[in-house]
C-alpha cells in the first residue's frame, strides 16, 4: 500500500490513520491462531485482543460518536474498554482482521461526510471536534501496533507468561 507523504491535512490524517490500521495488522498476521492468543502481561492484552480493541475503538469514534450510531445499530460491539480485549473461542485471526477491516471500512464512510472542523457533544456535553477524534484514533492504533510489535517479538523469542 502507498502511503501519502504530501496533500492536503484531510488526506494526510486519513493517511496516517490507514498506515496504523495497516501497520496494527501487519504486527499480528505472522502469528499462528494460537500464539495470537498468547497472553504476556498480566492483563488481558493479546496479539489478538488488540485487534478485536481496535475494531471497537473504531465503532465507538466513527460509527457512535460522529456516525450517531446506538450501539445496536453498529456492525458489533462499540465500547472500547477493559471488555474490548476479549475474543471468542470460535473467532480466528483472520476472523478478527477480518472484523477490524470492516469496522474500519464503516469507518472511512462516515469519515467522508464530516469535516475535520466539525463537532459533536460528547457524553460530558463538551464540545469535541472531527480533527480530534481523527488524531485519537491515530495515538490509539499506534499505541496499539507498537504494543502488538513487542508482544510479536516476545512471542518469536520463546517469551513466557506472567506467573
Amino acid at each position: 500500500m502507498d502511503f501519502a507523504v504530501f496533500g492536503s491535512q484531510r488526506e494526510l490524517v486519513e493517511d496516517m490513520i490507514d498506515r496504523n490500521r495497516e501497520a496494527l495488522i501487519a504486527s499480528v498476521s505472522r502469528l499462528s491462531d494460537g500464539d495470537s492468543r498468547r497472553r504476556l502481561v498480566p492483563s488481558a492484552t493479546t496479539p489478538i485482543g488488540l485487534i478485536k480493541h481496535a475494531a471497537a475503538a473504531e465503532r465507538f469514534w466513527f460509527q457512535r460518536f460522529l456516525g450517531g450510531r446506538t450501539e445496536s445499530e453498529c456492525d458489533g460491539p462499540a465500547s472500547p474498554g477493559a471488555s474490548s480485549y476479549i475474543v471468542g473461542d470460535g473467532d480466528s485471526l483472520g476472523d478478527v482482521v477480518a472484523e477490524f477491516r470492516a469496522a474500519s471500512e464503516q469507518s472511512r464512510l462516515i469519515a467522508a461526510d464530516v469535516d475535520l472542523t466539525d463537532t459533536r457533544l460528547n457524553s460530558r456535553g463538551d464540545t469535541v471536534s472531527v480533527g480530534y477524534v481523527f488524531l485519537h484514533m491515530i495515538e490509539e492504533l499506534a499505541r496499539h501496533a507498537g504494543h502488538a510489535d513487542i508482544l510479536v517479538e516476545q512471542i518469536s523469542a520463546g517469551g513466557d507468561p506472567p506467573e
